[in-house]
């Protein structure tokens, strides 16, 4: 198996680390919310356990989608390297 070039790596790793940023701040969102919601409920706010609920499955949703963003890209087969052309795009 060919690995990719430095540039296709780059690229790949860039989206994947931003990814991880991404994610790391939507838990931390998600575990204020889940701290939020809780004393709300716990102080008598019944009404709060809802939208909490919803709002939290959202932030989830977000993480499980970038998820597979990162393993779209992982499997994602290797473009191949043409001499003749410069760049990112292929002209065909």
């Amino acid at each position: 198996m060919r690995r990719p070039s430095g540039p296709v790596r780059r690229r790949r790793r860039v989206a994947i680390d931003a990814a991880m940023f991404f994610v790391i701040v939507l838990l931390m969102v998600q575990m204020w919310l889940l701290t939020a919601s809780l004393e709300s409920y716990l102080a008598g706010h019944a009404e709060v356990a809802l939208p909490g609920v919803l709002a939290s499955l959202v932030l989830f949703l977000a993480c499980a989608g970038l998820y597979a963003l990162v393993i779209r890209l992982d499997r994602a087969p290797e473009p191949e390297e043409r001499a003749s052309q410069s760049g990112p795009w292929v002209i065909e």
